[in-house]
């Protein structure tokens, strides 16, 4: 998985402003509720600037947030620096994860699994998270569709004006390989008003229902339930992402 560089970590949340993290944490520990009686400690994989990480702990979970990037992670830490229970941060590769035991559930959102490098590598994490998750134990995921890949992301291009950044987000897409190439140009202000471009380029990969069930019970997760987009309902045929939840068993 990328290890994202300092500029999309510094205007990711700027980028991904709409996200509720709150309301997030709560659909799913209310899934969580669902499944599985006791759940206290959390992983939160793939976790990006900590966000949900924070509101996980602020709802009482400990909380080991696990990311690949240090630039991500050193706002993780400023973020949460008055979280109690405080947030553990580890700067690991999702498909070397090595945690020092096992949670009662792992969280992976913002379709982070889709950004691993095709099935060997989604295979390769997941048979590393089976290790850190105790039988019975959760993994909740959401995950991008083909459908939006292809149809949503497909070849287009979006604008993104904020009051920091002037973000140009291109795709590329590769119906041979299942994936889209997404490339970003960041155009930032200086305080002389004058705008600097950095870029940044990156993969996701899809993957069919079928194939996240199998690599799932490759690797000792059991498939209990596919949702639409945070709705707690079945996903229609256009559907733009997945939440995914399996148990560990």
């Amino acid at each position: 998985m990328p290890g994202y560089n300092q500029t999309f970590a510094a205007f990711y949340d700027d980028l991904l402003g709409a996200v509720d993290y709150g309301a997030k944490a709560d659909f799913f520990l209310g899934l969580i509720a669902r499944y599985r009686d006791r759940c206290q400690l959390i992983l939160d994989l793939a976790c990006g600037t900590g966000s949900l990480s924070v509101e996980l702990a602020a709802r009482g979970k400990e909380v080991i947030g696990v990311d690949a990037s240090p630039e991500m992670l050193s706002q993780a830490r400023e973020k949460s620096g008055e979280c109690q229970p405080p947030v553990l941060y580890l700067c690991q590769e999702m498909e070397e994860l090595d945690l020092y035991g096992t949670v009662d559930a792992a969280i992976c959102m913002l379709d982070s699994l889709n950004h691993l490098e095709g099935e060997e590598a989604l295979g390769q994490a997941l048979h590393r998270l089976q290790y850190f998750v105790e039988p019975g134990g959760l993994f909740l995921f959401d995950m991008n569709t083909p459908y939006k890949h292809r149809e949503v992301l497909g070849d287009n291009t979006f604008v993104y004006d904020t009051d920091q950044v002037y973000c140009v987000w291109q795709n590329t897409w590769s119906p041979e390989e299942g994936a889209v190439d997404i490339d970003l140009d960041f155009f930032i202000p200086d305080e002389k008003g004058c705008y600097h471009r950095e870029m940044e380029s990156f993969r996701e990969y899809s993957y069919s229902v079928e194939t996240v069930r199998r690599l799932l019970e490759e690797n000792q997760f059991q498939l209990l339930e596919v949702q639409g987009d945070y709705t707690g309902s079945a996903p229609g045929p256009e559907e733009e992402r997945l939440v995914y939840v399996a148990r560990r068993v």
